[in-house]
């Protein structure tokens, strides 16, 4: 592609500021990707203001939240527009979404922090800390023993970018895995693949249980009761939620930390955010609360994102559909 684009990008400064996009941050990225770079005329702007004028005559919005409605529905000239997050639950449904302007999120950017959080959640539940934490608070000496976690098997639900870094922190640690996903077609970190309707099948004899899952209508208190009494009851094992918290039911999750099916938890997301100081999360025994952090390298974050905007910019020069983390209107993810 030849011709000029024009590119607004919009910062929101309610977000955490590894999260914003700013000039410099866009300079370093252009630098890495002379190569692909069609010419750009780029303009910056915060928390929505002068959008209007900026999207007169944009092609591309790059943003961090969901831009104001009216202001998309008059950019006649907008064709994409590229989200600085994964989780576009916040956007649903898509009906504000012109037709003809691709949605895309920065999938593949927390892939390395996500890889090393799992390993630490796995390691973890195999050596009780969950528990360990509980007796601690409690002043009591109560030691756990378990085998080595080689040989041990987690099913992993949901296999996008977190699933896949999650499943590769297992097999480094010598765990069989066992995929939960739509798309059935194999995968060299996946030793079994199953379909959602599958899961409690996935999970049956499992000792650990990931869950990576988006939120959306269909996967909302996908992960319950069946999956988790299929697990392999206590013992060095337990559950990891890195996706979205209204994915999982915690009432029933609570109901067998409570009373040791499940041997441990670690939380990462929950709803609402962040957690009130008054919720009963906060004196569960055998979890681990952490406040949704576990994915995020504010190091990389930005930079590993416009890397992610110019995979999809080299798929748009050439008129490529779907780009390469396009945002399926039907799913949400």
């Amino acid at each position: 592609m030849t011709r000029p684009i024009r590119v607004h990008l919009d910062s929101q400064t309610w977000k955490a500021p590894h999260m914003r996009v700013d000039a410099d941050a866009w300079n370093q990225a252009l630098e890495r990707h002379r190569a692909a770079a069609a010419p750009m005329t780029v303009s910056f702007g915060q928390d929505w203001q002068g959008v209007d004028g900026a999207l007169a005559d944009a092609e591309i919005l790059i943003c961090q939240s969901k831009p104001p409605v009216e202001a998309i529905q008059k950019a006649k000239r907008l064709k994409w527009i590229m989200m600085t997050m994964a989780g576009v639950e916040s956007l649903l449904p898509l009906d504000w979404l012109p037709a003809g302007v691709a949605l895309t999120n920065n999938s593949g950017t927390h892939y390395p922090k996500t890889r090393e959080f799992a390993a630490m959640a796995l390691g973890m539940l195999h050596f009780r800390m969950p528990h360990l934490a509980t007796a601690q608070r409690e002043h009591s000496w109560s030691p756990k023993f378990d085998s080595l976690i080689t040989g041990k098997t987690v099913t992993v639900v949901g296999f996008g970018t977190l699933g896949q870094a999650s499943a590769d922190a297992a097999k480094v640690m010598g765990l069989t895995v066992r995929a939960v996903r739509r798309n059935q077609a194999a995968h060299p970190l996946a030793d079994a693949m199953y379909p959602p309707d599958a899961l409690t099948e996935a999970a049956t004899g499992a000792d650990f249980l990931i869950c990576t899952l988006p939120l959306t209508p269909a996967t909302r208190h996908m992960v319950g009761a069946a999956a988790f009494d299929a697990m392999k009851a206590g013992g060095g094992g337990g559950v990891v939620n890195i996706g979205r918290g209204p994915v999982m039911d915690y009432d029933a999750l609570v109901e067998r930390l409570d009373d040791g099916r499940i041997s441990g938890a670690i939380l990462d997301v929950f709803d609402p955010e962040p957690l009130p100081k008054e919720h009963p999360l906060w004196r569960q025994k055998n979890l681990v609360i952490v406040p949704h952090m576990s994915s995020d390298d504010p190091s990389t974050y930005i930079q590993r994102t416009l890397d992610v905007f110019f995979q999809n910019l080299e798929a748009y020069a050439v008129g490529r559909s779907p780009l390469v983390t396009e945002i399926d209107r039907e799913t949400g993810y």
